[in-house]
């Protein structure tokens, strides 16, 4: 895996996220309550801290969890919860060193169908079904790994030319739809949470 991403917004982060399986799944654990540059500048802050050029399963699976959870604390943090964030990034590392021999390509790699990666993703620590969508849209659209039938697993996010999630951001223009296409989810899903806004609705009378 040797593409080059832009989703941190900075060359090196997204150098490492595009060379390294381990940060790229690292950066979308880490996407969520944050903005997405600030998730995915956080695999190459952490291999910083680390004093390494990558990042490591095995090493990070066995750190002392105060002391990860410390080093993801300093300023700036990786996260705004990065106590919680340091636990689940180590549940992850933990779970490819069990599973994987703590090779993170190998959770996709020769793998036969989209139905079946889904499968793998939404096994991992921290990898909802919304999530584990979005990053198997993410290696179909911009890494290369496409198995049978890897768009419909997606759901919506597999979609061809849709701006629906980090899979569709490959430059500020396509970030900026994306991000719009986001506020608009909210403002709907708000909308329909309050009272009074379907159509059709009539205000009460004085």
């Amino acid at each position: 895996m040797d593409v080059t991403l832009h989703l941190a917004q900075d060359p090196e982060a997204d150098a490492l996220l595009g060379r390294s399986p381990l940060a790229a799944l690292i950066g979308m654990l880490l996407d969520q309550q944050v903005p997405m540059e600030w998730a995915f500048k956080g695999p190459a802050t952490i291999a910083q801290r680390l004093g390494a050029d990558g990042l490591d399963a095995h090493e990070i699976a066995a750190q002392n969890p105060e002391a990860f959870a410390a080093l993801l604390s300093e300023k700036p943090a990786v996260h705004r919860y990065p106590g919680s964030m340091a636990k689940r990034i180590q549940q992850l590392c933990q779970y490819l060193v069990e599973h994987y021999d703590g090779d993170a390509e190998a959770v996709w790699e020769g793998v036969d169908s989209g139905a079946e990666l889904l499968k793998r993703l939404e096994s991992l620590p921290g990898f909802g079904k919304q999530k584990a969508q979005i990053f198997l849209a993410l290696l179909g659209k911009q890494l290369g790994v496409r198995p049978e039938g890897w768009r419909e697993a997606a759901g919506a996010y597999g979609e061809a030319k849709a701006h629906r999630s980090v899979a569709d951001i490959t430059g500020p223009e396509s970030l900026a739809k994306v991000r719009a296409h986001k506020q608009e989810m909210k403002a709907a899903a708000k909308a329909a949470k309050t009272p009074g806004t379907a159509k059709g609705s009539a205000k009460p009378g004085r």
